[in-house]
């Protein structure tokens, strides 16, 4: 796949999955905005680890929450790399904790969906102005979106649904303009997010479960959001891929 200097924004793009991506769009040859939240280190990082390799890249810091911080976002691509945006990865997310109905308050459930619907929603507002035919959004979802999630992560599966519900409503306003919307539903994959959130023992049952007997990896996730960003997917849109190693057919 041939990404030579699309410009490409990656939210949350400076570790796990969003680290992945980041690297693998541009060894495609892509010029890479990788925003990070808290930790610029982990952004510099990832940047210099494309730098290192050939590639072009820059680290941006922001709150995908706030509509300031993604306008800068947004801004500072657009003064390093030109007017245009050809990808948008919608990486940004997170469980935060696992809380049953009981033990949520309305803050924390207006966070969690804050944290992974309402950034996808402040990030292509001010993104698709700029993107022209031929552009894609990838917004990552998750297996919770589609089977509800597991014990405690009800606020972040309810979010993740109405991520691929917004993916294809954003498919069907911006087709016209050329621009396709994607989203994608990994189950258990590798990393420290189910380090955090998910115990060993779960982790090697769910893993057993699946027919490839196995969690995926984020490299492999990544391999999926490059494919639905380049021109070989041109007649995808409005599509919620999963990857999760068969443990659940949609």
């Amino acid at each position: 796949m041939n990404l030579e200097n699309k410009v490409v924004i990656v939210t949350g793009g400076s570790r796990d999955i969003g680290k992945s991506i980041s690297l693998k769009m541009a060894a495609a040859g892509a010029k890479v905005v990788v925003n990070f939240c808290n930790n610029a280190e982990q952004g510099e990082q990832t940047v210099a680890e494309i730098k290192d390799a050939g590639g072009t890249a820059i680290a941006v810091g922001g709150d995908m929450t706030k509509s300031e911080d993604v306008e800068r976002l947004v801004a500072e691509s657009r003064a390093a790399f030109g007017d245009s945006i050809d990808v948008l990865v919608n990486n940004t997310g997170g469980l935060v904790a696992r809380k049953t109905l009981s033990e949520m308050d309305e803050e924390f459930f207006e966070h969690v969906m804050k944290l992974n619907l309402t950034s996808t929603f402040l990030t292509m507002k001010s993104v698709a102005p700029h993107m022209g035919e031929g552009s894609a959004v990838v917004n990552l979802a998750s297996l919770a979106g589609r089977d509800g999630g597991g014990p405690g992560a009800s606020a972040y599966a309810t979010s993740k649904g109405a991520v691929m519900t917004f993916t294809r409503a954003m498919a069907k306003e911006l087709g016209p303009s050329k621009i396709r919307v994607n989203c994608i539903c990994p189950g258990m994959i590798s990393t420290t997010f189910h380090d955090q959130f998910t115990k060993d023992e779960v982790r090697k049952n769910v893993a057993a479960s699946t027919p490839l007997k196995r969690e995926g990896n984020a490299d492999e996730v990544a391999d999926l959001v490059l494919y639905l960003a380049a021109e070989q997917s041109s007649f995808i849109t409005g599509t919620s891929v999963d990857i999760n190693g068969g443990l659940y057919f949609s």
